[in-house]
């Protein structure tokens, strides 16, 4: 029987999420990548068990995570059945809906049909009664904003979900959402933009800028670009690499020669700080507070202590943020 390390609160920063009561961990685990059938699941459960003795005690889902569609969701279900039974309030999960799930006209997108109908199923593939964060994963361009927000309310008011957030809204959809559901009475918790030092879309497009204002919490995917910010690419592409495959989310021709001598570039910034490039990275979209939490994936429970150590070097000179962007943006 797994037993959690007693001090696992010990080093974890938790940060408050926006104006409310739930802290989150600096970093969470991201279910994304490395949860389903094709990975053993022993690997899976020694990650989980790993993240929690390490402080992270937020994991977060989609129900398209896989492959195939659900299996993420099923695989924490098992994890959490086995190992977690007896400490679920010490846990935030997390899901949404969004993404194609099943065929026809209600299998996608932001209807009150299709947003609870998932819910229902992602409760049930996690084997719990509620999650404490549910999702828009992406803005409906047909469906009336009022009726997707209006679905995360029920979820709430049905008692199947704690906290609302966003996913992939511009800081014009966040603001509308945040508006639709403060009159609803539920508010929006947390927004989880794709952020990194490779792509600033969140600072550029005054995303973060409109999460401060309102007070909302924010946690970033893809800090680490999909892998491009770690060590694997500093010599090109690796042949077991993401994108040495067919991977959807990062190709081969991303990889370019300027690209690799930035990298280069900045991993020589994080070993001057004792750290690694991924460090470095996780620890720059946390810098100053603005983020909430940073997601991080792991095949691996070293591969997780390895971004966990981050948080050990959370502070930059203004000099070393100013060499970053003159890297970053040359």
């Amino acid at each position: 029987m797994y037993t959690p390390d007693p001090d696992r609160y010990a080093d974890m920063p938790y940060r408050r999420t926006g104006r409310s009561g739930l802290k989150l961990p600096a970093l969470s685990l991201g279910l994304w990548h490395n949860f389903g059938p094709d990975r053993p699941a022993e690997t899976q459960g020694a990650i989980l068990r790993r993240a929690f003795d390490l402080g992270v005690t937020h994991f977060d889902l989609a129900n398209n995570y896989g492959p195939p569609p659900g299996a993420a969701e099923s695989a924490l279900g098992d994890a959490l059945k086995a190992d977690f039974t007896h400490h679920r309030d010490e846990l935030i999960v997390s899901t949404k809906a969004g993404y194609l799930m099943w065929p026809g006209p209600y299998g996608e997108w932001g209807s009150r049909k299709y947003l609870l109908s998932s819910l229902d199923q992602s409760l049930g593939r996690l084997g719990l009664d509620y999650v404490d964060i549910f999702y828009s994963h992406r803005p409906d361009p047909e469906t009336p904003l009022e009726e997707t927000m209006g679905a995360l309310h029920s979820a709430v008011q049905q008692g199947k979900a704690l906290y609302v957030g966003v996913s992939n809204y511009s800081a014009e959809q966040t603001r509308e959402a945040a508006r639709i559901l403060a009159e609803l009475g539920t508010p929006l918790l947390i927004h989880q933009p794709r952020y990194s030092m490779l792509d600033r879309r969140p600072e550029d497009e005054g995303l973060l800028d409109t999460l401060d204002e309102l007070r909302v919490g924010s946690i970033a995917y893809s800090p680490l670009e999909q892998g491009l910010l770690t060590g694997r690419y500093l010599d090109g592409i690796p042949e077991d690499s993401r994108a040495a495959s067919d991977s959807p989310f990062l190709s081969a021709d991303t990889v370019t020669e300027e690209l690799v001598g930035r990298l280069r570039t900045l991993n020589e910034i994080a070993a001057s700080r004792g750290q690694s490039l991924a460090q470095l990275a996780l620890a720059w979209v946390l810098r100053g507070g603005r983020v909430t939490s940073a997601l991080i994936g792991a095949s691996s429970p070293r591969q997780l202590e390895d971004s966990v150590a981050a948080i050990g070097n959370l502070e930059f000179g203004e000099d070393e943020l100013a060499r970053i962007d003159e890297v970053v943006k040359q």
